[in-house]
């Protein structure tokens, strides 16, 4: 059986083939969801933002033109949700929430993080605390770190994503894997 490059598949789908989408959401609901779960550290906004990803592939499935790879732009489409929900959720914790209430007092707001349970394993120990680390990083480190070293997308996908060149996105993975390191051990972890 010949199976269908991602190129022929969103080609299809743009013809009208329903199916052809069918078999890329089933290609890349895992890798999106996870990528975005490491993103935002936060499984229901991950899901929320995988949710999306996939309906903007759905309605706007005639914007993408054969340029870049298909993953390129889907990774595209949920980078930018992502930096979209985490800059309202930046604005949503800033407001006071006193007005609420008519006391004269203030709420806290937890940020708690929800991770996936799965308790059973140290994998699962490890597994937050390296989220937890990469959520300290910066943005630009946390979203090359993510892509190249769990993603696994070659150098030139990443490029072409974060319209960087390739040097750049070198250095960048570089300088986000020393300080993820260092964060870790911070931690208690020497090597991860």
């Amino acid at each position: 059986m010949n199976k269908k490059s991602d190129e022929q598949l969103i080609y299809d789908f743009q013809q009208g083939n329903k199916v052809a989408y069918e078999m890329l959401y089933s290609r890349y609901k895992d890798r999106i969801y996870n990528f975005v779960y490491r993103y935002v550290n936060d499984v229901d906004i991950a899901q929320d933002i995988a949710h999306d990803t996939f309906l903007k592939l759905y309605t706007h499935k005639h914007t993408y033109k054969e340029i870049a790879k298909f993953s390129t732009w889907l990774f595209t489409i949920a980078l930018n949700i992502c930096r979209t929900e985490l800059r309202k959720k930046k604005r949503r914790q800033t407001y006071s929430t006193s007005e609420l209430s008519t006391e004269d007092r203030e709420f806290a707001i937890s940020s708690d993080k929800n991770v996936i349970e799965d308790k059973g394993s140290d994998s699962f120990e490890i597994n937050t605390i390296v989220n937890l680390c990469l959520m300290k990083l910066s943005e630009e480190f946390r979203t090359m770190i993510i892509f190249r070293d769990i993603q696994e997308l070659s150098y030139d996908v990443i490029s072409n994503i974060m319209e960087l060149p390739i040097g750049t996105v070198k250095s960048r993975i570089n300088r986000g894997r020393i300080k993820l390191n260092e964060f870790l051990k911070e931690k208690g972890y020497n090597k991860c």
